[in-house]
């Protein structure tokens, strides 16, 4: 398995690749969408990149499990639930959501997602 220095590396040149940013931007506390500016269409593109990276297979919804955010079940008035974290939380142990459970609005999360977490999601997958 790579050390979490070479999975870094691996992380920041697809983002620099997808998202058009320079090296230094790509910091492991850099937010996708807050500081590097990435769009959902360039989570499609991430995902290929990763995938193509470390030789894996991300499925739809792994990495930013959308599906959670769009389920009545999960989210109230544009909140996700207490029912929501704990399912977030499950499918995405990779993702630091503290920030986000401070203000669990949907069009939040994204914002929260940093480069760290990217990084611990692709050891995550790794290690599977």
């Amino acid at each position: 398995m790579p050390s979490k220095e070479e999975i870094f590396s691996k992380v920041q040149e697809a983002l620099v690749d997808a998202l058009g940013v320079e090296d230094d931007e790509v910091t492991a506390g850099a937010t996708l969408q807050g500081d590097l500016d990435a769009e959902s269409i360039d989570f499609l593109d991430i995902v290929f990149r990763l995938e193509k990276s470390f030789d894996i297979k991300i499925e739809r919804g792994e990495l930013f499990p959308e599906d959670i955010l769009a389920d009545a079940n999960y989210v109230d008035n544009g909140e996700v639930n207490t029912k929501g974290i704990a399912k977030l939380r499950e499918r995405m142990p990779f993702a630091d959501l503290t920030n986000f459970e401070a203000n669990p609005k949907v069009q939040n999360l994204g914002k929260q997602l940093t480069v760290g977490d990217m990084v611990s999601f692709v050891e995550h997958k790794l290690s599977a």
